[in-house]
């Protein structure tokens, strides 16, 4: 027996798997090639604006965790690999150059308002309308969450950051007393300033609001509700959920730091509040999160799949046991006598 030749031929991979994907990349060549050329001219296009981008999220600590929405939907398009694979791609021109148009006119109009977020939106819809123009409707329906997803990089315009992140501050506030107040600790409220036992003063400052652990849950939760097998709906409750989830780490975040700060110092407290709590409220959020889809595999009955076919009933090895009570019954046979 020839064991070089049978380890060698073991190594190479079957011809038909070779086969099938040389005229996977022969037919996909030239939408591919086109895609790439596309792909190189947007960068150089809004290469300004992605530079803006990477600047605010090195330099705002709210909307750092930007910069892990396209590594992270890289991912999902990775796991997507096998549907995507199985679909035409067929462009559709009218509707990718129609959505291109309308991210060029959104554009413009930011570059002559000096509105920066109008750009930045720009990008994600020229993308959407890439995606249209090079694989056309199928593979854009297939892809339509990972799209919207892309969103969730770009940071909120001026005006709905601010109508966000003072009722935030006003509501941790709030949030903080309370349990402050249910742990028999004297506190009063002076704005967004806490006052323990009418001499120890935390102020709950803008940064303090949590918008940046709320940017950062939908993040997670968004990513969570893509990955899991569960229907539309739980999906939503799911990504809806996460911002009752940042509230309640962000109130309880301030809770334990306002603890610190009357029993030991405010550099202490301060310290906690910006390194340790931020480290350990992300995990419990995402215990929150899964949490929930247990509770929800728990409330809900699923109804059961009518293209599934019914399993045969499985029989013991041993043999019946009949309990003390019961006792198997007798058929007379047909020869029997009446």
């Amino acid at each position: 027996m020839n064991r070089g030749g049978s380890l060698a031929g073991h190594g190479k991979p079957p011809r038909s798997t070779q086969d099938k994907g040389a005229r996977w990349i022969s037919t996909r060549a030239p939408g591919l090639s086109a895609a790439l050329l596309l792909l190189l001219a947007l960068v150089a296009t809004y290469w300004p604006t992605v530079l803006d981008l990477v600047h605010e999220w090195t330099h705002d600590e709210n909307y750092s965790v930007g910069q892990l929405v396209p590594l992270a939907a890289l991912y999902l398009l990775w796991q997507e690999r096998g549907a995507l694979r199985r679909l035409r791609a067929q462009p559709c021109w009218w509707a990718g150059v129609a959505l291109i148009l309308l991210a060029q006119a959104m554009r413009l109009y930011g570059l002559l308002a000096l509105y920066q977020s109008a750009e930045r939106y720009s990008l994600i819809l020229t993308i959407w309308g890439l995606v249209l123009l090079c694989t056309g409707t199928q593979v854009f329906r297939q892809t339509i969450w990972i799209l919207l997803f892309l969103l969730l990089m770009v940071p909120l315009p001026g005006q709905i950051h601010n109508r966000i992140s003072n009722p935030l501050q006003s509501l941790a506030t709030a949030g903080a007393v309370f349990l402050l107040e249910l742990m028999g600790m004297g506190v009063s409220r002076e704005g967004n300033v806490i006052v323990l036992n009418g001499n120890v003063q935390l102020e709950v400052a803008e940064a303090c609001s949590g918008l940046r652990m709320l940017t950062a849950f939908v993040v997670v939760a968004a990513t969570l509700a893509y990955v899991v097998d569960r229907p539309r709906w739980q999906k939503a409750v799911l990504l809806l959920s996460s911002i009752p989830v940042a509230i309640a780490c962000n109130i309880i975040r301030l809770f334990a730091t306002a603890e610190l700060n009357y029993w030991t110092s405010s550099e202490t407290a301060a310290k906690f509040f910006h390194d340790f709590a931020g480290l350990t409220m992300m995990p419990l959020a995402v215990l929150m999160l899964v949490a929930e889809l247990w509770l929800l595999d728990r409330i809900i009955i699923r109804p059961p799949d009518p293209h599934a076919t019914p399993s045969a009933p499985q029989t013991s090895p041993h043999p019946q046991r009949h309990s003390r009570l019961s006792f198997p019954q007798h058929k007379p046979s047909a020869n029997s006598d009446a």
